[in-house]
């Protein structure tokens, strides 16, 4: 791209990012070199910065984002919205909300869920919509919120159905993705019987309006590999496994990657049984302050902490093979217990947008370099020298070859430290022509002195990189969006 173009480029991203600015109901967005600001000095000389992408912008990618609980009135759409696009992540997922849509036996409307879900699609986003709670003017309808309990009655469960049948042909046409009643399991009179049997109920009647829609089944708030295996048995027994798409997990940890000796058993259990369906991750964020409840509660959590964990959790997801959720884009205020801190924006009592977390940039410049024409390279071909537990993934693109490897210290829970320690990259049969580190949380590049790199017929040596609790890279500059 010659300068004149590049400027006028800039110049148009600018003024995108303006005219968003413009419309947001909180506070604008940062878009200057030191949006993300931490304490970190890796002792490299800087030589750039993350340009973030729109959703519009980026094809596809391995995450959806969460904007759940408006269903309850626990956040506000309209006061999020001009958050969603510049934060790069092309899929939202949203609760149907039966209790809200039906406040009146008999009197069904989507009114409140057809506004979100036409402003969603207005704006470029894809949806994944999930049939949560139950509804109590029924008798037996169950409750509307979180570990609340199935329809069980005669009369609850026909509403239920018409109200999955009237929620799949509204947005026919419009939304192909779905899950089913979220963390069923969290309940501890549902047993796996119960949880398939309503699932199984759930999907017919979405597939009877939709038939090449796809479906989350399960949604459990646990990542037990022997959940899994019960439930699966069960609809094995019935030929129905793949009815589901996907199956979900959440499965909170406070270091991210002890999620994945269960996660990788969780893929075993499911390719015992198809060869279709694919495990995929469905809500896992991290807490900005400490919580008494909730997910990852009763740790002193802060705005960096959650900005490492949330990107740990995501790049970890990415090297498995795992399709995954960032929850979750605001603050929410749940009645009767507290305002869950998990939000990339946070929130007022009264729901409004009163800050952009740290965690908001480091996400946005994450989906910015992470997208589809990106490919795990699954061969061993990185690997960290360090005294201690390193993950490491090396990607490719798909077109030009160039590559990217993404490492970070895994040994504990992330920390509000921005303190790097020296570690030895080594590359096998990866070309790299203008190597660059680069740190996610900030989005900064710098240049790797030519001295720290070592090449030796296959191998590369990049040595002394520095190495800290936090995602970063060594890539190919022409990578990383500038």
């Amino acid at each position: 791209m010659n300068a004149r173009k590049r400027a006028g480029f800039g110049l148009a991203i600018v003024g995108c990012w303006a005219a968003c600015t413009a419309l947001l109901a909180g506070p604008p967005l940062d878009t200057s070199p030191n949006r993300a600001k931490t304490d970190l000095n890796p002792g490299l000389k800087q030589i750039g910065v993350i340009r973030p992408r729109s959703a519009n912008e980026i094809h596809g990618s391995n995450w959806t984002l969460g904007c759940e609980t408006l269903c309850r009135d626990y956040a506000d759409y309209e006061q999020y919205k001009e958050y969603l696009v510049p934060l790069g992540i092309k899929t939202i997922r949203l609760q149907g909300g039966w209790a809200k849509t039906e406040p009146e036996q008999g009197k069904l409307d989507y009114t409140w869920l057809d506004t979100i879900v036409n402003d969603a699609l207005g704006r470029g986003l894809s949806i994944w919509l999930e049939t949560s709670y139950g509804n109590p003017i029924y008798p037996g309808g169950g409750g509307k919120d979180l570990a609340n309990g199935f329809p069980t009655s005669e009369v609850a469960l026909a509403a239920w159905d018409r109200w999955v049948e009237g929620l799949a042909t509204r947005y026919k046409g419009k939304v192909r993705d779905w899950a089913m009643w979220n963390e069923p399991d969290i309940n501890k009179q549902h047993k796996p019987a119960d949880i398939v049997t309503f699932n199984i109920r759930t999907a017919e009647i979405i597939k009877r309006v939709i038939p090449d829609a796809r479906i989350a089944g399960l949604v459990l708030a646990s990542s037990s590999p022997k959940l899994l295996d019960q439930c699966l048995q069960l609809l094995h027994e019935q030929g129905k496994v793949d009815l589901f798409h996907w199956y979900t997990y959440h499965g909170y940890e406070f270091n991210p990657s002890k999620s994945y000796d269960n996660v990788e058993k969780l893929k075993a259990t499911l390719a015992k049984y198809s060869t279709k369906a694919k495990m995929r991750q469905g809500e896992n964020g991290c807490p900005s302050e400490t919580a008494t409840r909730f997910a990852l509660s009763n740790h002193p959590w802060t705005e960096s902490s959650q900005a490492k964990w949330d990107l740990r959790r995501m790049l970890g997801d990415l090297g498995h093979d795992v399709e995954s959720a960032v929850f979750t884009i605001c603050d929410f205020n749940h009645t009767g217990r507290e305002i869950n801190r998990k939000g990339l924006l946070r929130a007022t009592e009264d729901k409004k947008v009163e800050k952009i977390k740290l965690a908001y940039y480091a996400v946005q410049n994450t989906v910015a370099v992470f997208d589809d024409t990106l490919e795990r390279i699954k061969e061993p071909a990185a690997t960290v020298m360090s005294d201690k537990s390193t993950a490491c993934f090396a990607y490719r693109n798909k077109q030009s070859g160039q590559n990217l490897v993404v490492l970070w210290d895994d040994s504990d829970t992330p920390n509000d430290a921005f303190q790097t320690r020296p570690a030895h990259l080594v590359v096998r049969n990866l070309a790299f022509q203008q190597p660059v580190w680069v740190d996610l949380i900030s989005g900064w590049i710098y240049e790797i002195p030519a001295d720290r790199i070592v090449k030796s017929g296959e191998f590369t040596i990049f040595k002394d990189l520095p190495l800290y609790d936090a995602p970063v890279l060594v890539a190919e500059k022409q990578l990383i969006p500038q």
